[in-house]
């Protein structure tokens, strides 16, 4: 049983919505994210990368970092460019890329379901970005940017979502200058109580993105909870804020390889050993057509690798998956890519930058050979979630992001 609850958001008021709202803070550097920030006083930025306007050489995890973010969070609703909510809503929230909309429930979520894995997680974490992102709640008392999570889908729940954004007017409405368009309804509250009871039959829901921010939540809550000689466990900090989407509204876009060097292989031997594990045929074309084949750029040509008869079906869902037969019948063994998470040698490229990305870094002489692959499925998500396994890294790439800063749950 899943439960879902709405919430008091901190929000923009309406006209300062899309000077507010921000790009995720863990897609970009200090450098852009400074860059993004001129001329705007009102970025969420300035809370998330508080960083962007502290001296350059202070340490990115210092106490100051946090309290400044604090101080800034505060300034915003100091200011009267932030206000609470007076009751407790659900907002629908639609984005739209490219002609194609998704459309999810921003809403809190139970810590306890995370930790119990009714809130299923496909990644590892790194321990540094969880202490970050643990410090940041804990500091501002604030959960700034949602986790993004996926289910089956509520025949109900979608047809709530549709009467409300077919007789209501938006709250906010902005395109960003990445050219996505960001909508935002505030959910009568007349609905809150048959959304929490169809959520709540539902078994499972998943991460989409945002494996930190969830894991950051559940350490600030614990921490929090010792602290508190009154927890009830009813307490905000006990919930974390997500967007859910129903699994047939998104879209999953490749994580795409780059390699710097060819592991002291000329050309012609490297192409040799591929062609025991694949076939090797030179194309006209950049990505694969169907799932099980590859791409490859080198040396300014194209190539089509389809797994031959050496390539063994494996026991595991994960080790079934396109990344996992690239990393393990080629990365590895012919390229000495070990471990991807931690190499040097290899870079990865979302999907949203397209092959064109590849082909640059390779003739640039950054990188020798790049690898395009087909996409992860929802249902490969869901089925390594189910199965307790952890997806390869780097695995996929959902588009467009959740912006920071829409709806703010303060704890």
């Amino acid at each position: 049983m899943a439960v879902i609850r709405p919430f008091k958001a901190l929000r923009p008021k309406k006209e300062y919505a899309h000077l507010v709202a921000s790009v995720p803070y863990d897609v970009v550097s200090t450098e852009e994210a400074k860059e993004l920030v001129k001329g705007n006083e009102l970025s969420l930025l300035r809370v998330t990368r508080s960083e962007v306007e502290l001296p350059e050489n202070i340490d990115h995890y210092s106490p100051e970092v946090y309290e400044h973010a604090k101080k800034n969070l505060q300034k915003l609703v100091d200011n009267g460019y932030l206000q609470f909510d007076n009751q407790s809503y659900f907002y629908f929230y639609r984005q739209i890329m490219n002609g194609r909309a998704q459309v999810g429930i921003a809403a809190t979520f139970s810590v306890e379901d995370y930790n119990q894995d009714i809130i299923m997680k496909h990644e590892k974490t790194r321990k540094d970005k969880e202490d970050d992102r643990t410090r940041h709640i804990i500091t501002t008392k604030a959960q700034t940017g949602p986790v993004f999570l996926t289910y089956r889908g509520n025949d109900k729940v979608k047809e709530i979502i549709n009467k409300v954004i077919s007789e209501n007017a938006p709250e906010y409405d902005f395109v960003a200058s990445d050219g996505i368009q960001h909508t935002m309804w505030v959910c009568p509250a007349e609905y809150n109580e048959i959304i929490v009871t169809e959520i709540s039959k539902v078994d499972k829901l998943y991460i989409a993105d945002g494996h930190h921010r969830a894991a950051s939540a559940s350490r600030a809550q614990a921490e929090m909870a010792k602290n508190n000689p009154n927890h009830t466990g009813d307490e905000e900090y006990n919930y974390f804020l997500a967007v859910l989407f129903s699994a047939d509204e998104l879209k999953i876009l490749p994580y795409n390889r780059v390699v710097v060097d060819l592991n002291g292989n000329s050309e012609e031997e490297f192409l040799n050993k591929i062609k025991v594990n694949f076939n090797v045929e030179e194309v006209d074309y950049e990505e694969p057509k169907q799932t099980k084949n590859f791409c490859m750029y080198l040396n300014k040509k194209w190539y089509k690798l389809e797994p031959n008869q050496n390539v063994k079906k494996a026991n595991s869902v994960g080790d079934n998956l396109d990344v996992s037969i690239l990393q393990n019948y080629l990365l590895q063994p012919i390229l000495g890519i070990d471990d991807p998470r931690t190499s040097k040698r290899i870079d990865f490229i979302g999907g949203i930058r397209g092959t064109a990305e590849l082909k640059k870094l390779v003739d640039s002489g950054k990188f020798a050979v790049a690898f395009s692959l087909y996409p992860v499925t929802l249902d490969d998500l869901m089925a390594i979630s189910d199965a307790g396994e952890i997806m390869p890294p780097k695995s996929t790439w959902f588009e467009p992001k959740l912006r920071d800063g829409i709806v703010i749950h303060t704890i």
